[in-house]
């Protein structure tokens, strides 16, 4: 239980630090998005790879092509969305989208959803447009969208992923797979003048220093250590912890960023996360 306990602390850590770390970066570092970006899944790819030949596993031998490009999809909407958006926002906005994303493809596939779990989706559907309706406490809506598609991404890759085999194996490889991706949005920043940088080819540091943290520490090892604590938990456990990962990065964001905490934020809050556990309680 010790055990199980301390990998599912330390996995739902590292996934709230990535918001903080990639708002942190963008808000106060030079880094643009675009650089965040393409460090942070280098350096995931990195990691994963050294893990999986450590086990001596290819790291390219599992993932895909598709799940690689919902993977970068997330990334790349994840960074820039955090240019405008708060921690706490950010998380919020992004693990709705993944929840009503994996519920919407059950929908639609023939999953039968009623009384209870209805109520419940219905609750974190409401939270999400309160949190988006117009007025002071809006977040942007271009930002908004954004994190709104990362959380989509990230959804349909969670559903690609179900018959991927081994977790750290298909992370590892659609980490590399991702790679040329990132390398044609450099590219393409570049050829726009949007990278910072791309004058005197020079990364600000403490920026780098960011998105390296969060691709290989709080991304390529948080993967590792959920999917090691995963099967020590229950499908309802495994589903209802993950709530705490928008409470975590909203209490980082106050602590660490000092970010303020709307009224609107707390009840959008409290209604998508309460929503959402009522649906994944009466599903298991």
């Amino acid at each position: 239980m010790a055990r199980t306990a301390l990998l599912t602390t330390l996995a739902m850590l590292a996934f709230a630090g990535n918001s903080l770390l990639c708002r942190l970066a963008l808000r106060d570092t030079a880094i643009d998005a675009a650089s965040f970006t393409a460090l942070r899944l280098a350096s995931g790819a990195l990691i994963l790879a050294a893990i999986l030949m450590l086990r001596g596993k290819r790291p390219a031998a599992a993932g895909s092509w598709p799940m690689a490009a919902m993977l970068f999809a997330y990334a790349v909407c994840f960074s820039f969305a955090y240019r405008d958006l708060t921690a706490a926002t950010g998380a919020l906005l992004l693990f709705g989208a993944v929840q009503l994303t994996m519920t919407g493809y059950g929908l639609w596939t023939g999953e039968r959803i009623g009384g209870v779990r209805l109520a419940g989706l219905a609750l974190a559907l409401g939270g999400l447009v309160w949190l988006l309706l117009p007025g002071l406490a809006a977040p942007p809506w271009l930002a908004a969208a954004l994190m709104l598609a990362a959380g989509a991404a990230w959804g349909v890759y969670s559903l690609l992923g179900k018959g991927a085999g081994d977790p750290t194996a298909a992370t590892g490889g659609n980490f590399l797979r991702a790679l040329p991706f990132a390398a044609l949005l450099m590219l393409a920043a570049a050829s726009t003048g949007t990278v910072d940088h791309a004058v005197d080819h020079t990364i600000d540091p403490t920026g780098a220093a960011y998105a390296v943290l969060s691709g290989a520490v709080t991304s390529g090892l948080g993967y590792v250590l959920w999917y090691a604590a995963l099967p020590l938990l229950r499908a309802t456990s495994a589903a209802t912890v993950q709530l705490s990962v928008p409470a975590i990065a909203a209490l980082g964001g106050v602590v660490l960023l000092a970010e303020p905490v709307t009224a609107r934020l707390l009840v959008a809050s409290a209604a998508v996360l309460g929503g959402i556990a009522l649906t994944i309680y009466r599903k298991n």
